[in-house]
């Protein structure tokens, strides 16, 4: 008599504990029998399971294949898989597989399970499956601004991820230029479909960033049976301007000594953004053409200051130069 069921069980209620009412027909000679029997669910998993999946971790992307083998390695009456779409794949061979054209199932939780001649009977392997999606798109903003930034005033830059899975797998980087400057990772998070999700960088900017290029990038770490390279999606740059006031490469006053009959170079260059205009003032003439230059190279100024303006919307700065006749020493002419 073979106590095995085909096809297989079905409960019809659960008793408690680990104990469920099922319908088993029983084989008997020709003779088919319906008897109730009270069968335990649990089921042996992990190290003292007879079942081995090849592979053991499958990470699959939305709408591709996946194939899983299950091998049974004592004698098995049955082998078979549990799974969310199709129909239970059951057999008496060593072996079976897993097998999917076009993987789309969020939950998708396939289980091999074997049913033994010898203790224990039952045991059970699950596959250790990881379906992944890279996002829609990756974009990069200002938080509450238009425009041009302030040197030192703080902002925020918002990166924005749609559609990405399993976001657990997500690592967020942010760059200036080529420059990684933070990194942010969504590991505590556990939705298995594809979410929204962002990431905030606060920035303190300064002239030596005017013109910086900010971006981030959405990476997808999905271990050694991942793709590889892992998967990326990055924003488009966005490029901080800073406002900033004039500031002089040489900030100190200077003392030229002017040699009768010999050019001299006053140079009042300052960056600044927006850019500065210059003005120049002095007791003594100085040429309309070069009242507005931020240099002024000349053989005909005479000794004395002069004060260079440097200025833009933010602010007004000056600098000063002396000219002094350079003195005659001993047997010059």
């Amino acid at each position: 008599m073979s106590l095995f069921p085909s096809p297989p069980l079905h409960p019809l209620s659960q008793l408690g504990g680990n104990r469920v009412l099922f319908h088993v027909p029983c084989r008997v000679a020709k003779v088919v029998q319906v008897g109730i029997f009270f069968l335990s669910t649990a089921r042996l998993s992990g190290e003292g399971c007879s079942l081995i999946l090849k592979p053991s971790r499958v990470v699959v992307g939305f709408g591709e294949s996946v194939s899983v083998s299950c091998e049974a390695t004592r004698p098995v009456r049955v082998l078979g898989w549990e799974s969310a779409i199709g129909t239970p794949h059951t057999q008496e061979d060593q072996s079976v597989q897993w097998k999917v054209d076009s993987l789309i199932d969020w939950i998708e939780e396939p289980i091999c399970y074997g049913v033994f001649f010898k203790a224990p009977r039952q045991c059970e392997e699950k596959l250790n499956l990881v379906l992944y999606k890279s996002p829609d798109s990756v974009s990069i903003r200002l938080v509450n601004h238009t425009g041009p930034m302030m040197e030192g005033k703080e902002y925020q830059l918002l990166c924005e991820v749609q559609n990405v899975a399993p976001v657990q797998y997500l690592t967020l980087r942010w760059y200036r230029g080529q420059t990684e400057v933070y990194k942010h990772s969504f590991s505590d998070l556990t939705s298995s479909s594809p979410v929204q999700v962002s990431s905030t960088l606060v920035i303190t900017p300064t002239k030596a960033e005017n013109e910086a290029e900010y971006k981030c990038v959405a990476e997808l770490e999905l271990g050694p049976e991942g793709p590889q390279p892992p998967p990326t999606v990055s924003s488009e740059p966005l490029t901080a301007y800073v406002l900033f006031p004039p500031t002089f490469f040489s900030p100190e006053t200077e003392v030229l000594e002017l040699t009768e009959g010999d050019g001299i170079t006053l140079n009042c260059t300052a960056a600044g953004n927006p850019a500065p205009a210059y003005s120049w003032q002095s007791s003594h003439p100085i040429e309309e053409r070069v009242k507005e230059e931020a240099v002024i190279t000349s053989s005909s100024l005479l000794p004395g200051t002069y004060t260079c303006a440097a200025s833009n919307t933010l602010e007004k700065k000056s600098k000063q130069f002396i000219v002094k006749a350079k003195t005659k020493g001993k047997g010059e002419v």
